[in-house]
């Protein structure tokens, strides 16, 4: 596929970012070559053009929602960057499961993807000693129906559990589902997937005891950065974790937030 035009080009990085937030410059059309333009082949489309023009008719919200799907990025593996999860391991949850014996414990993957953030952090606390398992509830959040619809399914190739997961937990937590695997049905209950778009209206959610929101908040200018980071302090408990991404900070975004380092992991909580 040729790239965009630069009127198609244009339009696009408008769209996206009144629909999303997400900034897209100028130098970023390689993206929209990468992303769209399968979108305009699946389609049946020829031109950027004819997708601008699709775009601005009647009916074009589905559309619409396809393409802010295509851009956003679904990178993700189990236990990506482990130390955030070694943080959870050795600090945070044996904290929690004290807690757990008089009250839910919240966790939250707020841009969750294919769902191998989520079924980390419920693995991990499937294995904390004294934490009451029946207390627990993860929620699992993400912009595209389509990818929390496999997260859901939670099914997954061989190169995909391959990619951080321990061999102990695939025979532990996954089945064999011809030649794919398959996390088991106690696992998959303890999770509850919702469609969510950050910058628009949020479904009711509990209060957090853990966010995990990494590698996101790089994507908005910084207005759009402080109005979701405060909307995620009014989601949480009081002392609750907050993770961001390695490049990411509340500084200067929120002063509801204090840094805290545990063990190789900055994160952030909720003061």
């Amino acid at each position: 596929m040729t790239p965009p035009t630069t009127g198609a080009s244009l339009f696009l990085r408008d769209l996206i970012l009144k629909n999303s937030a997400i900034v897209l410059d100028d130098q970023k059309d390689y993206l929209l070559q990468a992303r769209l333009g399968p979108l305009i082949e699946r389609e049946g489309m020829g031109t950027w053009e004819e997708l601008v023009k699709r775009l601005n008719g009647p009916g074009a919200q589905p559309l619409k929602q396809r393409v802010i799907e295509a851009v956003t990025t679904h990178e993700t593996s189990f236990f990506r960057d482990w130390h955030p999860f070694e943080a959870m391991q050795a600090h945070i949850l044996p904290a929690l499961a004290v807690d757990s014996k008089t009250r839910p414990i919240h966790i939250w993957s707020a841009a969750a993807s294919s769902g191998q953030e989520v079924y980390s952090l419920a693995f991990l606390a499937a294995q904390q000693p004294g934490l009451e398992l029946n207390r627990v509830r993860l929620v699992a959040t993400d912009i595209s129906a389509g990818i929390l619809a496999k997260a859901r399914e939670a099914r997954y190739s061989q190169l995909e559990v391959s990619r951080g997961l321990p061999a102990r937990l695939l025979v532990r937590f996954f089945e064999k589902q011809g030649v794919e695997y398959q996390i088991k049905p106690e696992i998959r209950r303890l999770v509850e997937f919702k469609l969510l778009n950050l910058i628009e209206t949020w479904p009711a959610l509990p209060d957090m005891d853990v966010v995990f929101l990494r590698n996101v908040l790089i994507y908005f200018d910084v207005p759009t950065k402080r109005m979701i980071v405060e909307r995620v302090a009014r989601a949480m408990r009081k002392g609750g974790y907050l993770f961001l991404g390695g490049v990411e900070s509340t500084l200067n975004l929120s002063a509801r937030f204090t840094e805290v380092h545990l063990g190789k992991t900055t994160c952030h909580r909720l003061v």
